[in-house]
């Protein structure tokens, strides 16, 4: 894959580059590759460029019709494709009313205002006869009027002076993301800009703003010969030939978004050692790397990759620094930029965002930056947008999730179908006239590879689940007549948390694990007798279920079969015998059932430190983890994997999931009058209230999370990282069930998300076409004159040209450009 093809081709830009008259046959494109791929690459309907229906999106409309108009253009330029031409009209006639309506406040966005008119006048320079429903004059003659507002804006106040310096000034306006001259190649003849004036704004790289469609103009208007190697520098690198909106010439770029991509879609298990193999190359590079400049123009490029970076090597384990990311922040220019035209940014924003989720401790670079982001998101989110045609539905969707769940509360497989779903899912950020995406999305094999892997996983879900739930009845469990009854949810919650596909006895183990774990706590908690539970207690703790009957018994028995299973499965693949360690954990954790319960019955209150001593082994987090490590790293030596004391990582595993279900469950739990810590701390603090008990736990928990996620990432215990990413996915399994409310004990809240991760097929979006609007009986095409259009918007101002049939002249510039590519011809707007 080049460099260039890390965006995905964009139409627009294609059929720019295709203007281009060859310098030895003026008959002949000089860019053959770009129009055979605008030839090879209209949409079923008619149209070029992405377009949803249903999303209802103005970008995807205008920049769909946009594009449309310039690849018919450059098609009629050079006589070939009629037919996609009719047929591009025809979707044009039938459908500009949708794409031109819903305007925001009865306005159109400015770069939509430059966009449009320009495109309408290049098929006009072509001789296109673009035939418009009638219902859409008003909105076309908005645009032009709005176009013009914006060109002669300093005309009126020096209507007398058209002079270089004040003229400068607009073009280049510090105040917009994207100046005038980035849209050079849509702004008419009539708009004087001198060769000095565009070369003056040339890039390093010989480019116009790094705009393909920009160079290509320049290129037209000066003859310059670094806009010309940058154009065939572009087009070389692009396999496809469809270009992309911006050139990025960065190959470790590409492999961090491949990479990034193929862990959001869930897929890195097919591709471990390339992953591999480009993480420890991207961390050398970043090891070695030395601080460069940032250019304010790129900071949408620069910021996105060292986000990736940071993301990916913490993810992975590589120790990485904040600051390789949070150094905008201590840049005012940029930070102001940022603020100032926040959404064009908000996909690198949210990338921010996503980023300071791995945060470790006194990582204040992190907070700041979180903050920061998490400010304008908001503002998007509350309807803050001065122009709401950049944020697409599907973005603002993820926006609303990364806000709205936090990173630890996620269930991996649930996130990789998000990711599948969702059109905008990995948007980067938003270009001059369109959101950039990576080719990665447009790439067919590897979304229907994320699909297939997807769909394969329920499948196995589903017969691992029919599994647990024969266990379940087999052993009676699932019959028990009292408490909550809970084998769905819990086998649900193990798969999807984390990704261990080829381990299907880990999800089966941990998930029944969690059955009898459920049923026991309710048994202790309000079945069964003070006699009764101290019966089982001693029968655990000895292990010898001699004497018990009833429920008592039947959870004796399913907790010997589980035992049994695990000794025999660790076994065969590590030859460890762990019957003792089990039978140990397994006692400690129903004797502080019993401890509880005896709190409970009696009114006694312990201290919080003896409260959260009994707690974190009653939330029972460690039994779902050390035995099942010893099945995903059969060759770690026990004493490592299941350590007395019990290793940092996994104390602060019960630490966290204790806290997270007394704050959920509090409520409940004093009506039961049953102890929890947030009813402790109030106990202890009599000057404190209920929400300032709440609050200490949630910093509390905030502190704990960082020290944890230290263990999990950076590798300061010696658990290897499949046990350390066994931790990592209890953790994210109570914090969803204990995230804004108890949803574990609901019977109804986790039913979609269970249908999500088991059942239902991930619906991957299609472009569909658009629906045609119903014709007007009786309705006649009216032809609108467009010379009434130059002296009804005031364009005689622009002295020498008419809007219509300009004048041939001598005249450097856009004029020259456009002579270059067209003949002089006559040009009307049909309304029909």
């Amino acid at each position: 894959m080049g460099s260039s093809s890390f965006l995905s081709p964009s139409p627009y830009d294609t059929a720019w580059l295709a203007m281009i008259p060859d310098c030895n046959q003026q008959d002949r494109s000089m860019f053959e590759g770009c129009l055979n791929w605008v030839l090879h690459n209209q949409n079923e309907e008619g149209f070029w460029g992405d377009y949803d229906h249903d999303e209802h999106q103005m970008s995807d409309r205008v920049e769909c019709l946009a594009s449309t108009l310039v690849c018919m253009s450059v098609l009629k330029k050079w006589h070939v494709g009629s037919s996609l031409i009719e047929k591009g009209l025809k979707f044009i006639h039938e459908n500009a009313e949708l794409l031109l309506s819903r305007k925001k406040h009865g306005k159109f966005p400015r770069w939509i205002t430059i966009i449009m008119p320009g495109v309408v006048d290049l098929a006009r320079a072509v001789g296109l006869e673009v035939i418009f429903p009638e219902s859409t004059e008003h909105a076309i003659a908005d645009l032009f009027r709005n176009r013009q507002r914006i060109l002669r804006r300093q005309f009126y106040f020096f209507p007398s002076l058209l002079v270089e310096n004040y003229h400068m000034e607009d073009l280049v306006d510090k105040n917009q993301c994207y100046p005038l001259l980035s849209y050079l190649e849509a702004l008419p003849p009539t708009y004087k800009i001198s060769n000095e004036t565009i070369l003056k704004h040339q890039d390093s790289d010989g480019s116009l703003f790094q705009s393909p469609s920009a160079t290509s103009s320049a290129y037209l208007a000066t003859g310059n010969e670094e806009c010309l190697a940058y154009l065939q520098s572009l087009a070389s690198n692009c396999a496809s030939n469809g270009v992309p909106s911006l050139y990025i010439v960065d190959e470790e770029l590409t492999k961090l978004s491949m990479v990034y991509q193929l862990v959001r879609l869930g897929l890195t298990e097919h591709f471990d050692q390339e992953k591999d193999e480009i993480l420890a190359q991207i961390y050398r590079n970043y090891m070695h790397q030395k601080p460069i400049t940032k250019s304010i123009h790129s900071i949408g490029v620069n910021l996105y990759k060292d986000c990736l970076v940071f993301w990916l090597l913490r993810m992975h384990g590589y120790s990485v620094s904040p600051s390789s990311f949070c150094w905008f922040l201590d840049r005012e220019e940029v930070r102001d930029h940022i603020e100032k035209h926040y959404e064009y940014y908000s996909s690198v924003l949210l990338n921010v965002y996503r980023a300071s989720s791995l945060m470790l401790p006194d990582e204040h670079q992190l907070e700041k930056a979180r903050t920061f982001s998490k400010k304008f998101l908001e503002k998007i989110l509350s309807g803050g947008t001065r122009d709401e045609s950049f944020i697409s539905s599907s973005h603002r969707r993820m926006i609303e999730h990364e806000l709205g769940l936090p990173w630890m509360a996620r269930l991996d497989h649930l996130e990789h179908r998000m990711w599948l779903e969702e059109k905008d899912a990995c948007v980067l950020w938003m270009g001059k006239f369109s959101s950039h995406r990576p080719s990665l999305v447009h790439n067919q094999d590897i979304m229907q590879l994320a699909v297939q892997n997807f769909v394969l996983r329920q499948s196995v879900y589903r017969m691992e689940l029919d599994v647990v739930k024969g266990w379940s009845e087999k052993t009676g469990l699932s019959k028990m007549g009292f408490g909550r009854e809970k084998t769905v949810y819990s086998y649900f919650a193990v798969a999807s948390s984390i990704s261990l596909p080829c381990n299907s006895d880990v999800r089966v183990m941990v998930a029944k694990s969690a059955i009898i774990i459920t049923v026991a706590d309710d048994f202790f908690d309000m079945e069964g007798s003070l006699e009764d539970l101290e019966k089982l207690t001693n029968a655990v703790q000895r292990w010898d279920g001699e004497g018990l009957r009833g429920h008592a018994k039947t959870l004796f028995e399913a907790l010997d079969d589980i035992v049994a299973d695990f000794r025999v499965k660790c076994f065969k693949q590590s030859g460890k015998d762990i019957k003792k360690n089990l039978q140990h954990i397994w006692g400690e954790t129903f004797h502080s059932w019993l401890m509880e319960a005896k709190w409970s019955r009696s009114g006694g209150a312990p201290v919080t430190p003896e409260y959260l001593d009994v707690g974190i082994m009653s939330i029972a987090a460690h039994i779902l983890v050390l035995p099942s490590s010893c099945l995903v790293s059969p060759t770690t030596p026990l004493h490592h994997l299941w350590s007395n004391p019990y290793q940092p990582i996994t104390k602060l595993l019960m630490v966290i999931t204790r806290l997270l279900n007394d704050i959920q469950s509090y409520s409940k739990e004093e009506k039961q009058g049953k102890l929890n810590f947030v009813l402790l701390y109030l106990r202890e603090n009599p000057e404190a209230n209920i929400e300032d008990s709440i609050k200490f736990v949630q910093l509390l928990l905030d502190q704990l999370k960082k020290e944890f996620l230290q263990q999990v990432l950076n590798g300061l215990c010696n658990l290897p990282e499949p046990s350390r990413r066994l931790h990592l996915g209890c953790l994210k399994v109570f914090h969803m069930f204990f995230n804004s409310s108890n949803r574990f004990d609901s019977d109804t809240d986790m039913l979609h998300d269970i249908q999500k991760a088991l059942v239902v097929p991930p619906q991957v979006p299609k472009l569909k076409p658009l629906r045609p609007l119903p014709e007007q009986p009786g309705s006649k095409p009216r032809v609108l004159v467009t010379k009434s259009l130059s002296g009804k918007f005031g364009l005689k101002c622009f002295p020498g040209k008419s809007f219509i049939g300009y004048r041939m002249s001598n005249q450097t510039g856009p004029v020259n450009r456009w002579e270059k590519m067209y003949k002089s011809s006559s040009f009307k707007l049909y309304f029909a």
